[in-house]
């Protein structure tokens, strides 16, 4: 699972998040972070080699994009998971509800 690897520093995280709206160069990418050009095209180089972003040139430029398909392998895997989640994120509701109900009648009283 080399894109949960990739994906768990959180610069990767924020370049995946910016490249989810659209292309963009490796210059503007670098602008986005207080971190060297070379540290952001070392964080390039990890996604790119995990998959989860193809580049292309343009001239001189250096224009990323997301590939998601590992994104889409990490959310089968997490599927399991997320049915957890759900369950007690529906509980969590339940209980919230209960306290919103009990206050309200302790308001009627």
């Amino acid at each position: 699972m080399d894109a949960l690897a990739a994906l768990a520093d959180p610069i990767r995280r924020e370049i995946v998040t910016l490249l989810a709206a659209g292309e963009q160069g490796a210059g503007e990418l670098a602008g986005h972070f207080a971190v060297s050009r070379p540290a952001v095209s070392r964080h390039l180089r990890v996604l790119r080699e995990a998959g989860l972003v193809r580049v292309r040139a343009e001239g001189q430029r250096r224009v990323y994009a997301l590939d998601p398909g590992p994104l889409s392998e990490l959310d089968a895997w997490l599927a399991p998971y997320r049915r957890l989640w759900a369950q007690r994120l529906d509980a969590l509701d339940t209980e919230m509800a209960r306290g919103r109900r009990a206050r309200a009648e302790e308001d009627g009283r």
